[in-house]
Formats: structure tokens, sequence, C-alpha cells
């Protein structure tokens, strides 16, 4: 039972890293620009698409992923000038609707580029197999590299943010955008490079977990759903929450779907169960933001944008 905990934390883990890099982005876009971007789930599903591409391409990992992230970049900024600043000044419904119509355009587009068969990354024989951790555990080389991944990602953006001057324009951006604009800010450019740098963001964690996951045109939905969670969680514009609740989310879905059934089984027969623990443990996080929200309705870091 030990080593199954240990070994479902580091999962846990390893999917709050992923959930963070989608939700760093989104939660500055909420914050700073006040935009719904329903379609921010498209990006993390167009980065796996393009790892898989330049990896055929380049026939190498390591150069591939730079590429990938560079025609993300690109993407994000022809998104932001074609279509989202359009939407800054017109009311939330009218963004949600826009960019919902954008995430079928792209899924479509998507589908007719690559089809609808899964694609697959080769994982890079630099962290191919697995280490030992406690006693017969093995744990995948290429997770634990995500994990790590995403915590210098996550002390970047913490360094950026608390310590540079674009850092303090986005922190004041956050709390008084007007301000911010009076004071001679270009908040146009401003928030094309926060929407550029959040799309990159959500296309990194979606190449890097390519060659862990099937690429496939639905990957980008489900992660928003979880990602606004997070957001919810953590509090609106905050990194730092974003981080926190990150975690948080997929330590608690990994556990409640794996040790659900078990913990049932104590006063239910193993059958139902096990039906009971995987209709339940889909509500779990769902549970977590509710108790968040009843305690500190503007989350856990609402109001603090670091």
């Amino acid at each position: 039972m030990t080593n199954l905990l240990i070994l479902q934390l580091l999962n846990g883990v390893q999917l709050g890293i992923l959930l963070f890099l989608v939700a760093a982005g989104l939660t500055l876009i909420f914050g700073i620009m006040d935009f719904i971007n329903i379609a921010h789930g498209v990006l993390y599903m167009v980065g796996a698409y393009l790892m898989a591409t330049f990896v055929v391409i380049t026939g190498n990992f390591w150069l591939a992923l730079p590429v990938a992230m560079a025609a993300a970049l690109l993407f994000g900024l022809l998104l932001e000038y074609t279509i989202f600043r359009r939407l800054y000044e017109r009311s939330h419904l009218d963004q949600v609707l826009a960019t919902f119509g954008l995430v079928m355009i792209v899924t479509e587009g998507v589908r007719m580029i690559w089809g609808s068969t899964p694609l697959s990354v080769p994982i890079p024989a630099l962290l191919s197999g697995s280490i030992p951790l406690l006693g017969i555990i093995q744990y995948p080389v290429y997770r634990l590299a995500i994990i790590g991944t995403g915590l210098v990602v996550a002390l970047g953006l913490y360094l950026v943010i608390n310590h540079t001057r674009t850092g303090m324009l986005l922190r004041a951006g956050a709390s008084n955008r007007p301000m911010v604009s009076a004071l001679g800010v270009n908040v146009g450019q401003l928030f094309a490079f926060v929407f550029a740098f959040g799309a990159m963001l959500a296309a990194f964690a979606g190449a890097i977990v390519a060659p862990v996951l099937s690429v496939d045109s639905g990957m980008g939905a489900s992660v928003l759903i979880l990602t606004f969670v997070v957001i919810v969680i953590g509090g609106i514009g905050s990194i730092k929450g974003a981080f926190v609740a990150a975690i948080l989310v997929g330590v608690v879905d990994t556990l409640g779907r794996s040790f659900g059934p078990i913990l049932l089984q104590m006063v239910m027969d193993p059958s139902a169960a096990s039906q009971t623990g995987r209709t339940l443990a889909p509500m779990l996080i769902y549970i977590l933001m509710a108790v968040v929200l009843a305690v500190r309705p503007a989350g856990l870091f609402g109001g603090r944008p670091a």
C-alpha cells in the first residue's frame, strides 16, 4: 500500500505540474486582461501536435522542442492579433461564444491537417527507462523530468513576476489596469505579451506530455476543465495560487481515483465499492473547489497576483 501511495503521489504531482503550465498563462489572462478564453485548451493540443510533427521532421526530440515552442508562440501572436484583441472590450458572453467557436475551428483544422488517428512521440533516449525509488518501486525517468521541468518553470515565473520590471507591470496590471494605462504603459503590447506567453506555456505542457499520452484532437477539452478548477481554487491572477492549486488538484484527483474504491471496500462489497469509487472520484476536485470557495471566496491567493 505504501508503494502504491508513493507512486500515485508522484503521478499526482506530475499531473499538477502539467495543469500549472496550462493554468499559469490563463490565470494571468484572466487577472490582467479580464478576458475569458475558452480556447486556451486547444493551445495545449496544438503544442502536442507541433511537437509530434517536428520530431518527425527533425528526428531529434531536443531540436524539435524549441522549434515547436517558437511555432506555438507565433501561433499565439497570430490569434491575439487577428481575433482576441477585437474581443477585449466586448462582454464576457461575447468572449465565451467567440472563443468556443475558435475551439471548434482549430479542432477541425487539426483533424484536417493531422487526421483523426492519435499520434505518438517517442521518449528521448536520454530520459528513457526507470529508476528505483523505494523498495521495488520503479518510476519512469521521463515523468520525473516533467516534474523537474515544471518546478524550474515555476521558479522562473516566480522570479520574473516578483523581481523584474515586466513582472511589476504584470502585478500592477492585475491589481489596477486603468492606472497602469494612465502611467503610459502600452497596454496593447502588454496584452499581446501576456497572451503569447500564456499560449507558449500551454503548448509547452502539451509538447512535454506528448511522449506520455496519445496526441489526439480531444486532449485539450479535458485539461481545460481542470485548468479552470485550478484557477478558481488558486485565485484569479495569482501564479502562486495556480501552482499550489494545480498540485492540490493533481494529487487529489489521482489519489481519489486510485484509493477511492479501496477505501470504500471497508464499508461496501468489492463490486459496489469499485463502481461507487469510479463514480465519486471525478467529483473530488469539485468538492475541493467548493470547500475552498466556502472558506475563501476569492480563492487561496485571490487578490494577490504574485
